[in-house]
């Protein structure tokens, strides 16, 4: 074989390997360390997360992929392992998702509230009460829509309590005066200005909709509508698969005074949502 011919063949191997190098995937990178976060509809819709995860994926490395659903349908992803960490905001069901051993701890992060909004015309008469199950009571007596949005959220859980303590069941006027989206909170926010209605919602929601058409708030501050989140690590005992190490660091940043302080300083039109009450780690 002639030196020409060598060469040729060594330079024909090299551009083989170079376009089957080519072909081949990429290592995994480290971009690929992530976490699955099941979480309420608030924190997403609000721009929550879109504010805090950046800091926290700087920090750590870690992404997190969030899959925001109403804390029902959150708590049942969780429960069925599909998720990494959960954070939502009802606390008899984060106590149970842990009690029943699907979660590890359930650590308190944050809180705010929740309103009930309306039309600006306000046929109930309900605006500036602070009473929110007086409230209530003449919204079912006025019989004038309200819109609930009947998927087991965390706010739904909250508007079915305060119903009860109202002694009113308004699914007896289900379709009539009180209709249920089956949605999240945007869309029965929408609802609710098509329909010049009122609902219940989480302020941090309410203050980023832009479509509030003649919605305003009516009914605030009552120490009922006062609204706590808290953060679970899915436990890895019962889902081997679960990413422990690496949600577990998600929840000690977000309870940590760093973290706490980025939830301080998310602002919505100028004003702070979510205000953060973590408790110091026993």
């Amino acid at each position: 074989m002639t030196i020409t011919r060598r060469r040729w063949l060594m330079l024909f191997a090299v551009l083989l390997a170079t376009v089957a190098s080519a072909a081949s995937p990429p290592p995994a990178a480290a971009a690929d360390r992530y976490i699955t976060v099941a979480s309420t509809t608030s924190t997403q819709d609000s721009g929550l997360f879109d504010y805090l995860l950046p800091i926290f994926t700087a920090k750590t490395g870690i992404e997190v992929r969030v899959v925001a659903k109403g804390t029902g349908e959150a708590i049942k992803l969780a429960q069925a392992g599909d998720a990494d960490v959960l954070f939502v905001h009802h606390k008899p069901s984060e106590e149970k998702f842990v009690a029943d051993g699907y979660g590890v701890r359930r650590y308190q992060l944050m809180y705010n509230d929740f309103l009930i909004v309306g039309p600006k015309a306000d046929p109930a008469a309900i605006a500036g009460t602070s009473d929110v199950v007086d409230a209530l009571k003449k919204i079912a007596a006025a019989k004038v829509p309200f819109l609930s949005r009947g998927d087991d959220s965390g706010t739904n859980k909250a508007e079915v309590t305060l119903w009860k303590a109202a002694e009113i069941d308004p699914k007896q006027a289900s379709g009539t005066w009180y209709r249920e989206t089956g949605a999240g909170m945007g869309p029965t926010l929408n609802t609710a200005v098509g329909m010049a209605g009122y609902t219940l919602t989480d302020r941090a929601t309410w203050l980023a909709f832009q479509n509030k058409g003649d919605l305003v708030a009516l009914v605030e501050g009552d120490k009922r509508l006062f609204n706590q989140y808290g953060v679970i690590l899915v436990n890895p005992a019962k889902f081997p698969h679960v990413k422990a190490a690496d949600g577990q660091t998600f929840i000690d940043w977000l309870v940590s005074p760093e973290g706490q302080k980025a939830i301080a300083d998310f602002k919505v039109e100028g004003q702070s949502v979510f205000f953060p009450n973590a408790e110091p780690s026993s």
